[in-house]
């Protein structure tokens, strides 16, 4: 399982990446997407919609089941990555590259994991 050390983690599996000025993209982790299977759909709000910490701002649809995109904080979408509309099977083939949504004016935060801490999280669901 590939966790790249530079990233955070949430408890739903949904890591973020701080770029600078208040803005980060958030995507699922390699977990999340070999869990979930061939991903098919992906549901993405719209940019300018306003996100909530810990709620869902969209969802992706595998050969499985539908799992809800869960926000680690809130603010303002500022992008979607509108490749993955038309392809989402981007995400099972690179989950760190294949970012969902850019979010700005980041307020309130989930308690994000690093690497180390996520990789335990993992390892303990697994268990």
């Amino acid at each position: 399982m590939n966790i790249p050390a530079d990233l955070k983690y949430t408890k739903t599996h949904e890591w973020a990446q701080f770029t600078g000025e208040g803005k980060a993209k958030v995507g699922i982790t390699d977990f999340a997407q070999d869990s979930l299977g061939s991903l098919v759909f992906v549901n993405l709000p719209e940019p300018g919609d306003e996100v909530a910490c810990g709620e869902s701002f969209g969802d992706v649809e595998s050969v499985k089941a539908v799992s809800e995109l869960v926000c680690p904080f809130s603010g303002t979408v500022e992008a979607i990555n509108e490749e993955l509309l038309d392809a989402p099977e981007k995400i099972n083939e690179e989950p760190y590259d294949a970012w969902l949504i850019e979010v700005s004016d980041i307020g309130d935060s989930e308690e994000l994991m690093n690497a180390e801490e996520y990789a335990d999280f993992c390892d303990e669901e697994n268990a």
